[in-house]
């Protein structure tokens, strides 16, 4: 049977590696899902094969593992099945943390295993080596970073969950001295680890790791800004990934490690990009120094013009005369649902002999990603992509730029005010392009908090209203016109 676990567990991490490389492009996507779900159920019928051959298995090992599965598919089925893209964010911030918790509680049940066992095995360092087959210091450090990172993950990202469903506020929350508060509680973990690797008896120090883990988490989340939340969602799933890491390491399990690197680096990967995509470093943002600034300005400054708003109606008619039209969608097309309208209207417009584009920024939308997954849910072909380098160029040759529900990444503050939070931050330069549509409900700033002074430029007009019905209402004119 511990021939049949580690089949599994090769098909399994395979299965992972297979899946991640397929989700890198939008026609794979769906079946790099697939793969990594097989992976998952090879890991888990692995470890049921293990068990097994170990001689551990009865009937309460097949109750937690089957019962787990099962329970597992009950919940995220229909979790999957029936939530929003609007909450995908918040559901993906979730992921993050279940992912935390699970690494907490293996790096603890290791530990309580250990000291149930200590008596007869002549302490905690043999009954370690005797669990995991390797160095008890090894063991106690991989332990003590499984926990204190998943802890972090856990209620970092239960904060994120909160303030991309705006259970709570979306703005930084600061108090004088917070570096230095959460400095000196980082340094007492260090400090507690170290104590825990070298004296792994010393259990108590886990009852005060596991809370400041928990206060960790809050704290280095807290005074980051709702704009910022790409980065930070990016960042908890590599933090979810090397909590498992350290967490395989603790109970000697490949399969663990292998896949928790592969989250870890992925994710690290990614926030990369998003740090580029907002003009922050990465040590910023893993010092939680990013997103603290106030958001309550930056709208430009001088007297603002008044805007001029358009009906669909004469927006329709110099649509129909464009020759180049790029639509740079944002948080509220998601809001609206207006993905699949998008697509019917691109489709329009290349029949009228229009060249078009879907123009996406890292960051637009509240997690990494979040405007692929709609056009690809809308069946976008991938060649009609492009990010801002592409574009930004020859932006003033585009004839219309249509800005769905995008605030911040098309901020020329972000180019112009040096008082602006954004000031630095790479965007989709709309505002040179020479008629831009601006598709909003109303003036009112994003989800940052920031004015935008593209809306009161000559060149832009606010199509005010439902941005899904606001399309269709476009598609409508065109249609009528056969």
């Amino acid at each position: 049977m511990i021939y049949v676990a580690a089949v599994l567990f090769f098909a399994s991490a395979i299965g992972f590696i297979l899946g991640l490389r397929m989700l890198r492009r939008p026609e794979t996507a769906r079946r790099g899902n697939m793969v990594s779900a097989f992976g998952m159920l090879c890991a888990v019928l692995g470890t049921l094969a293990e068990t097994i051959a170990h001689g551990h298995f009865n009937t309460l090992a097949a109750v937690c593992v089957l019962g787990g599965l099962a329970i597992g598919a009950a919940i995220g089925f229909p979790a999957a099945r029936f939530v929003k893209m609007t909450a995908m964010p918040e559901m993906v911030a979730l992921f993050n943390g279940f992912g935390g918790i699970a690494s907490l509680l293996i790096g603890w049940s290791q530990t309580q295993m250990a000291v149930a066992g200590a008596e007869q095995a002549g302490g905690m360092g043999p009954m370690l080596i005797k669990l995991t087959g390797g160095q008890p210091n090894v063991v106690t450090l991989a332990t003590f970073f499984a926990i204190l990172i998943g802890g972090v993950t856990f209620t970092g990202s239960l904060v994120a969950f909160g303030k991309l469903s705006e259970r709570i506020t979306t703005k930084p929350v600061l108090y004088p001295g917070q570096n230095i508060v959460n400095g000196l509680a980082v340094l007492v973990a260090v400090i507690l680890g170290i104590w825990f690797a070298v004296a792994p008896d010393q259990i108590w120090l886990l009852y005060i790791l596991i809370p400041l883990s928990f206060v960790l988490g809050v704290a280095v989340v807290i005074p980051i800004g709702g704009g910022d939340m790409p980065v930070v969602i990016s960042l908890l799933n590599s933090y979810s990934g090397l909590a498992a890491c350290a967490a395989g390491f603790a109970v000697n399990s490949p399969l663990l490690i292998i896949i928790g690197a592969l989250v870890g680096a992925s994710g690290l990967i990614l926030t990369r990009i998003m740090c580029l995509a907002m003009n922050r470093s990465l040590s910023n943002v893993l010092f939680s120094g990013f997103g603290s600034a106030s958001t309550s300005g930056g709208g430009g400054s001088g007297e603002k013009k008044e805007a001029r708003i358009l009906s669909p109606q004469d927006a329709y008619h110099v649509l129909e005369a464009a020759q180049s039209v790029i639509f740079v969608p944002g948080y509220g097309m998601a809001v609206a649902q207006a993905q699949h309208a998008v697509k019917q209207l691109a489709d329009v417009l290349k029949a009228n002999g229009c060249e078009v584009k879907h123009v996406i920024h890292p960051v637009a939308g509240r997690m990494p990603g979040h405007m692929n997954v709609l056009l690809a849910e809308a069946n976008v072909e991938y060649e009609d992509l492009a990010v801002p380098e592409d574009v930004n160029p020859m932006m003033e040759t585009i004839d219309v730029a249509i800005v769905i529900g995008a605030n911040d990444v098309v901020n020329p503050a972000a180019l112009t005010d040096k008082d602006s939070p954004i000031y630095g931050m790479p965007i989709i330069e709309v505002h040179r392009a020479k008629t831009v549509f601006t598709l909003k409900r109303s003036l009112r700033s994003g989800y940052a908090g920031i004015d935008n002074p593209l809306f009161y430029m000559e060149n832009n007009a606010m199509v005010l209203g439902d941005a899904k019905k606001t399309v269709e209402a476009l598609i409508a004119e065109f249609k009528s016109e056969d």
